[in-house]
């Protein structure tokens, strides 16, 4: 049932290919912990205290709640999936609970450091070619690096929403990207002018650096093969360390693109469409980080604070 259940996920419920690899890992991992602790019993008849068993070894092995809370939202919608298509009688996930867990603000780079994140490409750069022995990167890599960073800044887009931009998706003449994020919904989101220009250039130096590609995604390698999650990790992590960052991610580019349209004045509601959430719950938390900067201001400015 273990397969029929991720061609669900993928091919009705259409998740992202990240939650499909997350959801096939959690049920290994279960799958192991039940052959290892309870021989006896299998995945799919698993009773709540086998359930919990896992849930508490997890827990005394320093895994963080928010981890082990989706592997929890992993099995609720693996056993309600076994319950529908008639495999289940009892539902073993009606007991267990949620760990409670820590509201975290979402991290961002700051304004002032965000220049030194889009110059940080052009820095590297120079002091690669400065340094002995250090291979220099070709113009292409180099503007393909320069072109990631400003798109993640630029537009909010997720990492998966970059890696499966196409160069139709493109519209340089209205300065408009059409997105396919989670679910398959499309969204357009608009980009600076001065994206066009970045753009074009990529796109020469694309073509001529490779040739007869045969994808047609925008980001490519240096082979002409689409890129993957890890490369534009490395970009990113590379670029963000310039700044100083603590955290070095995508998303964390994206966290900064909502809380710079939020601390300038953007209406929440637009900005829940631009990064494409189903909810205003989702947008709200970055609300928190625009009225810390209010309440500093609120501090300083006002006689009675």
């Amino acid at each position: 049932m273990r397969e029929s259940f991720l061609k669900y996920l993928r091919y009705e419920k259409r998740v992202s290919p990240h939650t499909l690899t997350a959801y096939q890992n959690d049920l290994r991992q279960f799958e192991k912990f039940i052959s290892d602790t309870f021989p006896d019993e299998t995945i799919d008849r698993a009773e709540h205290n086998v359930i919990r068993s896992w849930i508490i070894s997890l827990v005394d092995s320093g895994m963080d709640a928010a981890t082990v809370n989706r592997k929890i939202a992993c099995l609720r919608t693996y056993y309600k999936f076994l319950r529908v298509h008639g495999s289940l009688k009892k539902d073993p996930m009606t007991r267990i609970r949620v760990l409670k867990t820590r509201k975290r603000l979402p991290d961002f780079v700051r304004e002032e450091h965000m220049k030194a994140v889009l110059d940080a490409p052009e820095k590297i750069h120079e002091e690669k070619t400065e340094q002995k022995g250090k291979k220099s990167e070709t113009p292409f890599s180099l503007k393909r690096k320069q072109l990631v960073i400003e798109l993640l800044y630029g537009t909010g887009m997720r990492l998966s929403e970059l890696i499966g931009l196409k160069e139709t998706d493109i519209d340089l003449k209205n300065c408009v990207i059409k997105v396919l994020g989670k679910r398959n919904k499309e969204r357009i989101i608009p980009f600076p002018q001065s994206l066009v220009s970045l753009i074009s250039e990529y796109r020469k130096l694309k073509k001529d650096a490779i040739r007869g590609s045969a994808t047609d995604r925008l980001i490519v390698t240096d082979n002409g093969v689409a890129a993957y999650p890890m490369m534009i990790y490395r970009i990113v992590k590379e670029c963000l360390q310039e700044a100083g960052s603590k955290r070095k991610s995508p998303h964390i580019l994206r966290h900064t693109y909502a809380t710079h349209l939020l601390d300038r004045g953007a209406e929440i509601n637009a900005v829940k469409d631009l990064l494409g959430h189903s909810s205003l719950a989702a947008t709200q938390v970055y609300t928190h980080n625009s009225m810390e900067k209010l309440r500093k201001i609120y501090e300083q400015a006002h006689p009675k604070a």
